[in-house]
């Protein structure tokens, strides 16, 4: 079996080939006359007319010998079959087909439209041109990427061998639009916020810092962007949302990359049970619109978005799944204690509610596969989430879980500077005691806050996450493009 280099030391000699036969292998124009799909949604009246076409894509197959050539080609959307006939082509261009094409190479090929025996549609070259030679060989079409790792870190060979993988992102694109007419059509706006920021602030994680060399100073990378988003409802703005990269610099697993994409809004007077009616709504509309039905698979299991969402407290969580009787007034000693029998690691930072954040991730979170809000966590869990007024031990928040996987956090949005900035006291206290996953004191979002906010409802949405669910996909990198590796050493 040839190695890579010497398969590219012969595809440079037919390069060659091309160049002495005068054919430009990159050309600037392609004279194509419609895409593949077009070709063949037409393909009745266009066979019956004789009319010359052109197209143009990439060489995904050849087979034939002799005087005849047959071609798969693929355009991106669609593939067609491909003929070449010595005596149809005019010139050399049947012995330079033979000569110097490839699989992988893209070519522009014009003819007529007709049906072989076995019924496929076919296109009969008349004439062809390069329109860019391949250098390195696709992989094997039966094995294709074996290497996990080196999927994701050749998307594009990824893209090529594999039409879900394809089919997958097309998917996730359908997402994010039905996403954003949901939002246009509910009156919001859609507005931008700095991804560079002097405190990362609005989320409780750890920020990537950058240097920013004209200003001499440091920058944090966005972690989220509720703060700039509630500034505007202060200014004035009702309904505002983003669509953007976050940057969080935090651990790598299933449902976890350093850069992924989350939507963030804010609704001026509403609140967190607003917010639930409305996301409800958005969810039911986005899987009946891209998929017509409510109901789709994730990991052998039916999940139904058409019935009423299920709603449970945090702390009922805990009971019902991790079976402790008291989680309101559990001491810190007895909580530990609990976690070491549900095989959850507690580090000697941990705070109270990181023990049973981690509690509910292990042992309740997977339980959850129909659509799910969890309500009323302990005030502790958000510095930005107002109290509930009948228990102020409690926030007004609530997560959206379905499939095992957390889509959604929202709350109604602290508007109180005073308790705002008591919060802020608080995680400026942890930091000290070393949890770096804290949303620091922002003197310049209290100052906002003082000249009057709105009371408001805020969601925040991992896109990612959503096309994990609706993709029947297990792992967050198979749903980003480029998703964060180790570079090769």
């Amino acid at each position: 079996m040839a190695s890579i280099e010497e398969i590219r030391a012969e595809r440079l000699k037919k390069l060659e080939i091309l160049k002495k036969s005068g054919m430009n292998s990159y050309p600037i124009e392609t004279k194509r006359t419609m895409s593949v799909k077009d070709a063949v949604s037409s393909f009745t009246k266009l066979s019956k007319t004789k009319k010359k076409i052109t197209l143009a894509g990439r060489v995904t197959a050849i087979r034939g010998q002799g005087a005849i050539a047959f071609i798969n080609l693929q355009d991106g959307e669609r593939m067609i079959q491909g003929f070449f006939k010595k005596d149809e082509l005019k010139g050399n261009l049947f012995s330079l087909f033979q000569d110097a094409v490839d699989i992988g190479d893209f070519i522009e090929c014009t003819g007529i439209l007709f049906e072989t025996k076995r019924k496929e549609k076919t296109l009969l070259v008349k004439d062809w041109r390069m329109l860019s030679k391949s250098l390195r060989p696709l992989p094997d079409k039966w094995h294709g990427l074996q290497d996990v790792e080196e999927r994701f870190r050749r998307r594009y060979l990824d893209l090529v061998m594999s039409p879900e993988v394809r089919e997958r992102f097309v998917v996730r694109s359908k997402i994010v639009k039905e996403i954003r007419q949901f939002y246009n059509d509910a009156g919001y706006i859609e507005v931008e916020t700095p991804r560079l920021q002097v405190l990362a602030g609005g989320a409780t994680a750890e920020p990537f810092v950058t240097h920013h060399n004209a200003l001499d100073i440091d920058f944090h990378l966005t972690i989220a962007q509720e703060l700039y988003l509630k500034e505007l409802l202060v200014g004035g703005f009702t309904k505002v949302y983003e669509i953007g990269r976050k940057f969080r610099n935090e651990g790598i697993d299933t449902t976890h990359n350093p850069e992924f994409t989350m939507l963030e809004s804010q609704d001026a007077y509403s609140d967190a049970l607003g917010q639930r009616k409305f996301i409800e709504k958005l969810f039911k509309s986005v899987v009946k619109n891209i998929f017509n039905t409510y109901i789709i698979s994730y990991g052998g299991n039916n999940i139904n978005f058409k019935k009423p969402f299920a709603v449970i407290t945090f702390y009922d969580l805990l009971k019902r799944h991790a079976l402790i009787a008291n989680p309101e007034t559990i001491s810190r000693e007895e909580l530990i204690l609990s976690a070491s029998q549900l095989g959850v690691d507690v580090a000697p930072t941990d705070s109270q509610e990181k023990i049973l954040d981690n509690i509910y991730k292990k042992t309740c979170r997977p339980k959850l596969i129909q659509p799910t809000f969890i309500i009323d966590y302990p005030v502790s869990f958000n510095p930005f989430a107002k109290r509930k007024e009948k228990d102020e031990t409690l926030i007004d928040r609530f997560q959206l879980v379905a499939g095992g996987i957390e889509m959604v956090n929202a709350f109604s949005e602290l508007n109180n500077p005073v308790d705002q900035k008591e919060r802020y006291l608080e995680q400026d206290k942890k930091r000290k005691e070393g949890d770096n996953d804290i949303s620091p004191s922002d003197k310049e979002y209290l100052e906002a806050m003082e000249h009057g906010m709105p009371p408001n409802g805020g969601i925040g949405i991992g896109i990612d996450r959503v096309a994990m669910l609706l993709t029947d996909t297990k792992n967050i990198k198979e749903v980003i493009l480029f998703p964060t590796l180790r570079p090769k050493e």
